[in-house]
């Protein structure tokens, strides 16, 4: 596995690839890497010639008093995960490359980065918006590959895409959880024990939502559900409860076409965050 620092070099790297012919698959992380980053790892190798892995903390996704400084970082760890898949690419570079002193440059996705997380985490989706749409042009993918657990986050990068016409196709992989059903997070190891028990909750509430859809509930019944129920747990604190369109995020007034469920909430002083898709064709209330 060839690992490149620096941008120049990524993009050198990457172009003698696509000379070559070769298809290109990109994941991008931030590293603390898990089965869930490694699911898509598998994902990119089984569709592509080579695969190209990024770690970097993002620091323009990170609010004032958000957990940048403290963000797990594994490097080496990562590196033995990501050469043992048989990661081609290892793309790891300093936040003073990617954002060099005099660099003004934002992507503001709009609308859409203000829903859901964007709502409750203000800049959050322009620094996504920012450093993908960085990545992209400097590794110029066939293929990215994401995680459904980042379903607004997925919205927002497919927005893109389409917006500045951008020629990379977006695969999305099914969310990866433990065996009791907790979505992997690398956010999960700031839980304590008795933390990671209530984080249970986010999963439960879910698989009872969508209970509910296929017994003919409608969106409102699945909001009120999702509310009551995260908040009858002192130990939680919710953020947000959303039924809408997986691609615009906006509030569905039914479920007949489908909808993304998703719920955010913390659990002492870790946000954890999980959703379902609810398929089209739901019986009516």
């Amino acid at each position: 596995m060839r690992i490149c620092r620096t941008p120049a070099e990524m993009y050198a790297v990457c172009r003698e690839l696509r000379q070559a012919g070769l298809t290109l698959g990109l994941v991008p992380t931030m590293g603390a890497l898990h089965q869930g980053h490694m699911s898509l790892v598998a994902a990119a190798k089984s569709g592509c010639d080579a695969v190209a892995v990024s770690i970097f903390v993002n620091p323009t996704q990170f609010g004032p008093s958000e957990d940048y400084s403290a963000y797990p970082r594994t490097f080496e760890e990562d590196c033995r995960k990501l050469e043992a898949a048989g990661v081609d690419l290892l793309f790891a570079p300093v936040a003073e490359d990617m954002y060099p002193v005099g660099n003004t440059t934002l992507v503001d996705p709009g609308e859409i980065g203000r829903r859901l997380d964007g709502a409750s985490r203000p800049g959050h989706f322009r620094g996504v918006a920012t450093i993908v749409t960085r990545l992209f042009n400097i590794v110029q993918p066939n293929r990215a590959y994401f995680g459904q657990k980042d379903a607004a986050q997925v919205a927002v990068i497919r927005n893109i895409v389409r917006d500045l016409n951008l020629a990379v196709d977006v695969v999305v992989c099914p969310i990866v959880r433990e065996p009791d059903g907790l979505a992997m997070s690398s956010r999960n190891r700031y839980l304590s024990i008795e933390e990671r028990k209530l984080a249970l909750v986010l999963y439960q509430v879910l698989s009872a939502a969508a209970q509910l859809a296929r017994s003919g509930a409608n969106a409102d019944a699945i909001r009120d559900y999702l509310q009551s129920s995260i908040a009858a747990s002192p130990d939680l604190r919710l953020d947000y409860v959303a039924v809408v369109q997986p691609d615009t995020l906006l509030a569905v007034p039914d479920l007949s076409a489908g909808a993304l469920v998703a719920v955010a909430a913390w659990v002492g002083k870790t946000r954890l965050i999980d959703n379902l898709l609810l398929p089209p064709g739901l019986p009516e209330a």
